[in-house]
């Protein structure tokens, strides 16, 4: 199995019995997510990296709508994002990352859902050819509410004292905003005004699975100026 990226030319690997295999692309924050569940519950599998420029036909497959991650095991085929790391955490409940509790439960999905007013302004900035003032404004406005919501839970990870589902599905967009600073530096995150965010994200670089599966600021720029140009570089490093 190569970490390489399977094109429209790649024949499609095959499937070990009884073997989680993951379709990801390396630089996707969504992937990511599932890939830190996999890693913080120590459950082996392995990694399919797809070019989602140039699709193989057995990609689109196992998800009509071309997008990763898709989990795969034996007959099982699951895709999305939040799908993927609900299901595996449910199906591998050893250190489990969901709390018991369904209102918070629920608490914990507010805080993800408010995470993509944060996200949507992201792509503007670290990815738009020219970025706008209501951009940046509109970013730390949507992180405002994000610092706020901490703050009120008065506890290292949104999912408490120790790393919860919650703190996993929002880490891969976050481990991207360094380099976003370094490409647009009015987009900085500064501890003054964002104390409680800035330690978490402190916090979360010492958790084994972010160690695990996090990429280095220079290769976030480097993916980020390659996919501006329009020939995203998946294959960075290999």
């Amino acid at each position: 199995m190569t970490e390489k990226s399977y094109t429209t030319t790649s024949a499609f690997p095959p499937l070990t019995p009884g073997k989680i295999r993951i379709y990801s692309m390396r630089f996707c924050p969504y992937a990511e997510r599932t890939r830190l569940v996999l890693h913080h519950k120590n459950i082996e599998h392995e990694i399919v990296n797809i070019d989602l420029k140039q699709k193989p036909s057995w990609f689109w497959d196992r998800n009509p709508n071309g997008a990763v991650p898709i989990f795969e095991l034996d007959d099982k085929v699951i895709y999305e994002s939040l799908i993927c790391s609900d299901y595996v955490d449910e199906a591998y409940p050893n250190n489990k990352l969901t709390p018991s509790d369904p209102y918070r439960r629920a608490q914990d999905r507010i805080i993800v859902e408010l995470f993509p007013k944060v996200v949507s302004f992201f792509y503007k900035i670290a990815y738009g050819k020219e970025v706008s003032k209501e951009a940046i404004t509109g970013f730390h406005e949507a992180l405002d509410r994000v610092e706020k919501a901490l703050a009120d839970r008065g506890t290292p990870f949104f999912g408490g004292s120790a790393v919860q589902m919650v703190d996993l599905m929002l880490w891969p967009h976050v481990e991207r905003f360094d380099a976003m600073t370094q490409l647009v530096k009015e987009a900085s995150v500064p501890a003054d005004r964002y104390p409680k965010f800035t330690k978490w994200i402190e916090n979360m670089g010492t958790v084994p699975a972010v160690q695990k599966c996090r990429w280095d600021t220079p290769s976030h720029i480097h993916f980020v100026e390659t996919a501006k140009a329009g020939k995203p570089d998946f294959d960075v490093g290999l």
